[in-house]
């Protein structure tokens, strides 16, 4: 009995685990209660939709595990929407000039974020919220209401291609995910974030840069929300303003429904990416039982507000 206790304890201490049992349970229970849930049609879309949470929130990973966080990755989904086809010429045959293009945009935005935490200063929830801000007011000016239209090859063949019947999209979280893992997990780096994020006056004493890691993190955090930018954009073939307004709270939700702690110095993106499926999941099931738009809100609201508040319990233990 003390074993199975022991057992049970130790499962609670690793969320990654706890979160991937939880969506191998609702998948099986959804599975036999609703007609075609369980059929392999459906459950390859559901890893598509997460596919794109799981990818920005690669990116939002990285930056909370330093003690930051990024408001402006759902505008930066929207400008990689809007400007990669404006940016894909007629001479540009293979399309991936155009998708350099918007991924090198994206993640100079994520650096300008990480300059104004490190240099300036400025809180990183300010600092992102702003950039956020100022990137609506341009999409509006740019774009104004009407939508643009992706004639970009590579990005259709992303957003619709299924080599040896996996669609596109599911690989590159694949590959973002082995890349990511590697980072926090089999590189000196990744000691360093982890730092960071739980005492970054030690770590600033120990002689980890915080200004040069700052800038790295938020970069990366631009790119990944540039990638699914691009995936989102290929799956979708327009982009318009708002297109990547509902990632931003997706990508936290994900964080830290995966056990990284908000308050950084804890976690793995190995807990994000069940994370990812089981909102998507969820999400799904709340379609399903035919939930209005209202209660569509207030019940995935209701789940990151009750996330975080026990995420800042764990964090103060």
């Amino acid at each position: 009995m003390s074993s199975l206790s022991t057992a049970v304890r130790g499962l609670f201490r690793n969320p990654a685990l706890l979160t991937l049992i939880l969506v191998a349970l609702v998948w099986l229970v959804a599975s036999f209660s609703l007609r075609g849930f369980g059929a392999y049609g459906h459950l390859r879309y559901l890893l598509e939709l997460a596919a794109v949470i799981g990818i920005v929130a690669a990116g939002q990973t990285l930056v909370i595990i330093m003690g930051g966080i990024d408001l402006s990755v759902g505008a930066v989904i929207t400008v990689t929407a809007i400007m990669l086809p404006l940016i894909s010429p007629g001479w540009d045959a293979t399309g991936l000039i155009g998708i350099v293009g918007a991924l090198a945009i994206a993640t100079g935005i994520g650096l300008v974020n990480g300059a104004g935490a490190a240099f300036l200063r400025v809180p990183p929830i300010i600092m992102t919220l702003a950039m956020a801000t100022f990137l609506q007011g341009l999409l509006v000016i740019v774009a104004g209401g009407s939508a643009v239209s992706v004639t970009n090859k590579a990005v259709i063949w992303l957003g619709s291609a299924r080599p040896l019947g996996i669609p596109a999209g599911i690989i590159l979280w694949i590959l973002v995910s082995v890349a990511v893992l590697v980072l926090l997990h089999r590189m000196p780096m990744g000691v360093r974030f982890l730092a960071l994020g739980a005492n970054p006056v030690a770590a600033r004493l120990s002689g980890v840069s915080v200004v040069r890691n700052t800038l790295l993190l938020y970069a990366l955090s631009g790119f990944f929300a540039g990638l699914a930018g691009t995936l989102i954009l290929g799956m979708n073939r327009q982009g318009y303003v708002g297109i990547g307004d509902p990632y931003l709270l997706m990508s936290i939700a994900a964080v830290v429904l995966g056990g990284t702690s908000i308050l950084g110095g804890k976690g793995s993106y190995a807990g994000t990416i069940p994370g990812a499926i089981l909102l998507v999941t969820t999400t799904a099931l709340i379609t399903v039982v035919n939930a209005s738009p209202g209660w569509r809100s207030i019940m995935f609201g209701s789940l990151i507000l009750a996330l975080l508040l026990i995420s800042g319990r764990e964090a103060r233990r």
